[in-house]
């Protein structure tokens, strides 16, 4: 018993030593290790926890990542400002940086570069309500594949779309009770149609028997059109005689109207004028015309006669096509959206609307003008 109590001290000691020589002994092997690999960036393998999400239906396991992840031949990031970068991309290298997009549909399998057997060149949009859905079929009919169809859809039923084999390709926006430049203004930004060299901005209530998308776009590129729309076959639906078809050639560009309605022969309504019902812009001139479209502003009244200020001469690239032609079926749809009020039916309240847009289109625009050259007088 004496022995044991004797050497406990000595015993506690020799095992404190061993610890502190087997952790010397491990840090020094653990750094000989260390050093025998190459040095990583942490900055290279911070991976989004959603990357190794177990919500994912695919296996974490069955992935494989690129062998390069995490390599150590950039250890750190480069310091880069570009100037003539998009706006808050200037840190960004410029071969990495994509400005424009689109709406081609892509798989979520496969090569990337082999998701787009043919590239569409025309976008089509129509702002729609499932009650339309036969005049619609039809209109999307007379384009080609050469066309991408868009759906803007105001009254929020989409999947009864499906009955249309074309609608599987489409691309549909769903958001109640708006109108189509409500939807323009937020879907058509000009870097997200930038891939299309035409883009169709279309009511729903037009009837299309006589109209051909190909061949409108030949006489549209033929007669160098920026901004132009198909001629209306006069019913009464037709408000503008500039919109009104001629029968005897392909295209016009002008009219007569009205005494006293056109001050100059080159001013609209009797030229450089098409109406906001059935558009169609190339790239270059949406772009323009999709800035001046107010947020507020939904119905569009009184944009049609501001659409000169965005090609030059207007008068020369603004212009109805007369050989591919429509008829405005002028169903109220767009009233039935509105609310009673005061005692006013729905559709009244949307038409006082779109009058008091009117004018509010009208002063801002004046006063646009008049705060620019002022401006410019000034130095």
């Amino acid at each position: 018993m004496g022995n044991i109590h004797r050497s406990g001290p000595f015993k506690k000691s020799n095992d404190s030593a061993r610890l502190v020589i087997t952790t010397i002994m491990g840090m020094v092997f653990g750094y000989f290790i260390g050093i025998s690999f190459p040095s990583v960036s942490l900055t290279r393998i911070n991976l989004p926890s959603s990357l190794m999400s177990s919500h994912d239906n695919i296996k974490v396991a069955d992935r494989s990542f690129p062998e390069n992840l995490g390599s150590g031949n950039t250890p750190t990031i480069p310091k880069i400002f570009v100037p003539s970068n998009p706006r808050g991309a200037e840190t960004l290298p410029p071969g990495i940086v994509v400005s424009e997009t689109d709406y081609m549909l892509r798989r979520l399998w496969g090569d990337p570069t082999e998701d787009i057997k043919k590239k569409p060149k025309y976008l089509v949009t129509f702002t729609v309500g499932f009650d339309q859905r036969n005049n619609i079929d039809a209109a999307v009919k007379k384009f080609s594949d050469d066309f991408q169809i868009m759906l803007f859809h105001y009254d929020g039923r989409t999947s009864e779309w499906d009955q249309f084999e074309w609608s599987k390709r489409a691309v549909h926006v769903s958001v109640r009770k708006q109108t189509k430049w409500w939807y323009a203004k937020r879907f058509l930004h000009p870097d997200v149609v930038a891939a299309y060299d035409y883009i169709f901005i279309w009511d729903e209530d037009l009837g299309v028997e006589h109209f051909n998308g190909d061949k409108f776009i030949e006489l549209v590129k033929k007669h160098g059109l920026e901004i132009s729309q198909p001629g209306l076959e006069p019913n009464n639906g037709l408000t503008w005689q500039m919109t009104k078809r001629r029968g005897d050639r392909e295209v016009h560009k002008n009219t007569e109207e009205r005494p006293g309605w056109c001050s100059d022969p080159h001013l609209p309504p009797c030229a450089a004028f098409v109406e906001i019902m059935a558009p169609v812009f190339s790239r270059e001139a949406w772009r323009c015309v999709w800035h001046m479209i107010q947020n507020d502003l939904v119905h569009g009244w009184g944009l049609d006669f501001a659409l000169r200020r965005c090609v030059e001469p207007a008068h020369e690239k603004i212009g109805v096509v007369d050989s591919q032609w429509i008829i405005h079926q002028v169903i109220p749809s767009l009233g039935s959206q509105g609310v009673s009020e005061d005692g006013k039916a729905p559709w009244e309240g949307v038409k006082q609307r779109c009058r008091s847009e009117w004018a509010l289109f009208q002063d801002r625009l004046t006063n646009a003008d008049q705060a620019y050259f002022m401006q410019k007088k000034k130095g």
